[in-house]
């Protein structure tokens, strides 16, 4: 892993990339345990992505895999190295999928609950389970967004992830599981192949589970999942 950092953010910033650089064998010990998969090598760039030095910029990549996204732009985030660390593995992870699910709904939800691994929950300012619920709790069990960019479906994933580690599933055999389905799978062959059950069981079983929240969700972990390894 190389590391580099846009000299305009002075010391902050390069304490930020010293950080990342000295954290970078956890975390990958860390996503490799996720996917049982090797990793390979990858630059990371960190700057005021949006003009932000808080995190809130987020992260990017441009592909799918090692070979295409291992560059590697995440956000400044002055004094909190943790969520420069869960910014870098929600990326990492993305190139973890073997080329499928980057660019989804599921892929989107699956990398976020990555980074919070990672980063002990310190991205939950970006939460979208509770857009999915504001907006009616449409089905995107039963179906994948070709997007990664709506918090709609990216929160049903979220919540979805949730309830499936707190039946006792955990985030490594989620992962796996959702890379060996696909781009094609979707929520509810994941919920097939974890539990033997028939996948058309998956939305309406985590619709009465979500409809019996006592406090509704208000967070990307609902149903109090986290840790999940």
């Amino acid at each position: 892993m190389t590391v580099y950092v846009d000299p305009r953010l002075g010391t902050p910033g390069f304490q930020n990339a010293a950080d990342l650089l000295s954290d970078a064998d956890r975390v990958v010990g860390i996503n490799n345990q996720i996917f049982s998969t090797p990793t390979e090598p990858v630059s990371v760039i960190v700057f005021a992505l949006d003009g932000a030095t808080d995190g809130t910029g987020g992260a990017d990549h441009l592909g799918c895999t090692f070979q295409s996204g291992g560059a590697i732009e995440v956000c400044a985030s002055f004094g909190n190295p943790a969520r420069v660390s869960g910014l870098f593995e929600a990326e990492l992870s993305e190139c973890s999928m073997n080329g499928s699910l980057c660019g989804f709904s599921t892929g989107e939800a699956l990398s976020r609950w990555c980074a919070a691994v990672v980063s002990n929950n310190a991205l939950s300012d970006f939460a979208t389970a509770p857009d999915w619920a504001e907006a009616g709790m449409p089905d995107f069990v039963n179906k994948t967004e070709k997007s990664d960019t709506v918090p709609v479906s990216t929160g049903c994933g979220m919540a979805f992830i949730s309830w499936l580690i707190s039946s006792g599933y955990k985030l490594p055999k989620i992962a796996q599981e959702m890379v060996a389905l696909g781009d094609a799978g979707t929520l509810a062959d994941l919920y097939g192949q974890l539990t033997g059950n028939a996948a058309d069981q998956a939305w309406p079983e985590f619709k009465k589970a979500i409809e019996a929240l006592p406090g509704g969700v208000t967070s990307d972990d609902p149903f109090g999942g986290f840790p999940p390894m």
